[in-house]
């Protein structure tokens, strides 16, 4: 019984240990170079196993895509609804929450590899887009028009905006994977300094300043 049991839970984690070496591999040597044969052998598996478990390379991107993350996403909602101080201060919370939890992550590298490989496969860089980019765009976007509606921020063209907040992010994942990786850490960017900077530049942009007194009322 005991080395049946040992068995079963072995065969579950099979998917999650599959994931995590294809992650590794697809940051390390991107999509098209690497082979479904090195996924499964730094898992620790054959490769018919692998493809017990998906039919294909594309279906174990998926996955990688969907347990790193657009799987974050619903947490992400649920703090932004129950968020009560300003909105920049939220604004200020949610980027340096993004960049712990995901941009220092070897995850985010995945980012880089979509940018560097879409053209060459649409289908993935089609599911990339419905799959991170909308839902993280309406995250975005929530936390503008909040901003707005509180009368905090001036009303904006909410599909520019939502660039404006998320091109310092993708700069900074393409450049940690890039030329981030090569450069002393003492003449490179310091990831949280840089988010601070970013958010007060956006912040001095998109603030509302506070109505002046009426004429003649006490100071």
């Amino acid at each position: 019984m005991v080395p049946h049991a040992k068995t079963a839970r072995r065969k579950q984690a099979r998917p999650s240990e599959l994931v995590a070496a294809a992650l590794d591999l697809f940051v390390e040597k991107g999509f098209a170079a690497t082979r479904a044969e090195e996924v499964a052998t730094r898992a620790g598996v054959s490769k018919g196993t692998l493809f017990l478990y998906f039919a294909s390379k594309e279906d174990l991107f998926k996955a990688v895509v969907r347990e790193n993350i657009s799987g974050l996403y619903p947490e992400w909602s649920v703090e932004l609804d129950n968020y009560t101080g300003s909105t920049a201060e939220l604004l200020h919370y949610c980027m340096q929450a993004w960049w712990s939890r995901f941009g220092d992550t070897k995850a985010s590298g995945i980012s880089k590899l979509i940018m560097s490989e879409a053209r060459n496969f649409p289908e993935l860089a089609s599911f990339y887009q419905q799959e991170v980019v909308e839902p993280g765009s309406a995250l975005i976007r929530r936390i503008l028009q909040r901003g707005v509606d509180r009368g905090e921020f001036h009303p904006i063209d909410m599909r520019y905006g939502v660039y404006v907040v998320l091109a310092p992010m993708m700069f900074l994942v393409t450049w940690k994977h890039s030329l981030g990786a090569c450069l002393p850490a003492q003449t490179g960017i310091v990831p949280q300094e840089y988010l601070r900077f970013q958010i007060d530049t956006i912040l001095r942009g998109l603030a509302r300043p506070a109505a002046a007194p009426p004429k003649g009322s006490a100071p």
